[in-house]
């Protein structure tokens, strides 16, 4: 799909539009200002379910938090979490792309080294995230995104294949790119996910490879796909669907890279566009 500087409107699209997979990211997408999912969405989910249309969380929260928050929901199978590089449908792994040994120990020394920041690190396994730091100030923010959490002695001992890196940075992370993890990764990208997180994962785990795999793995073509996001590791994602949508909040370069603008998310953009996509 060719991507403009500024996207069009979504009250220009044709409702009834032929529909197979929406993927929607959740911090600043669905979710509302709150952090909650809105309730007009559920019967959504449902309608969604009934016409063979099948709904996917992309977050760069874990599966397991993402299930929590889905849980009850039978529709909802298919899952991409981990900002991609962790893909489950039905409990069952469809893909998953680690961050190597090597790397995840020089992340770990880095973010342990640091003294001159409010900083700590939380490694994403397939089974679980796992933490050094305790506090509860620290585990308090981890545990919003991270429902399956073991705080360990040390992290370079535990085993589990690590998806990713994520470092949380109370003050913010406008520099901490330069500041903590300059130099080359070697496979390996660094990825600004939100206002205080910064995440290391495998140069091939994005958002976008994850849907490319699902969509492949489900038989759905990018014409059939909706995608929402707000975010920079929302922005592969969007070349994957025909239907792309920044939210009104979005980053400018996310609004730049997707075709349609929705209303934000604490207007409860999704909801309008699907509700107007279904015909509703």
């Amino acid at each position: 799909m060719e991507s403009g500087l500024k996207p069009e409107l979504w009250t220009t699209i044709e409702p009834g539009q032929d529909v197979a997979l929406v993927v929607c990211d959740m911090d600043g997408t669905l979710l509302d200002g709150e952090g909650r999912v809105p309730n007009a969405f559920w019967s959504l989910v449902d309608t969604m379910s009934e016409r063979g249309i099948m709904f996917a969380p992309a977050s760069g929260r874990q599966y397991a938090t993402l299930a929590k928050m889905f849980a009850g929901r039978a529709s909802i199978r298919t899952f991409i979490s981990e900002n991609g590089a962790h893909v489950v449908q039905d409990g069952e792994s469809v893909s998953v792309t680690p961050v190597e040994k090597d790397t995840a120990e020089r992340v770990i020394r880095l973010v342990r080294d640091v003294d001159h920041r409010d900083i700590g690190l939380v490694a994403g396994g397939a089974k679980s995230a796992y933490v050094e730091r305790r506090d509860d100030r620290f585990t308090e923010q981890v545990e919003t995104y991270n429902a399956a959490l073991t705080i360990v002695d040390d992290l370079t001992e535990v085993e589990d294949d690590f998806v990713k890196l994520a470092t949380f940075d109370f003050n913010g992370v406008d520099d901490i790119v330069e500041d903590v993890f300059p130099g080359s990764w070697d496979g390996h990208q660094v990825v600004v996910s939100g206002t205080h997180w910064v995440d290391i994962i495998s140069d091939q785990a994005n958002k976008g490879n994850a849907l490319r795999d699902l969509q492949k793995h489900l038989g759905i073509s990018p014409s059939q796909t909706v995608v929402f996001g707000d975010y920079l590791n929302d922005l592969e994602m969007l070349d994957q669907a025909d239907l792309s949508f920044a939210m009104a909040n979005a980053h400018p370069d996310v609004r730049a890279a997707a075709r349609y603008e929705a209303p934000a998310n604490t207007e409860h953009g999704v909801v309008s566009v699907l509700e107007r996509l279904l015909n509703l």
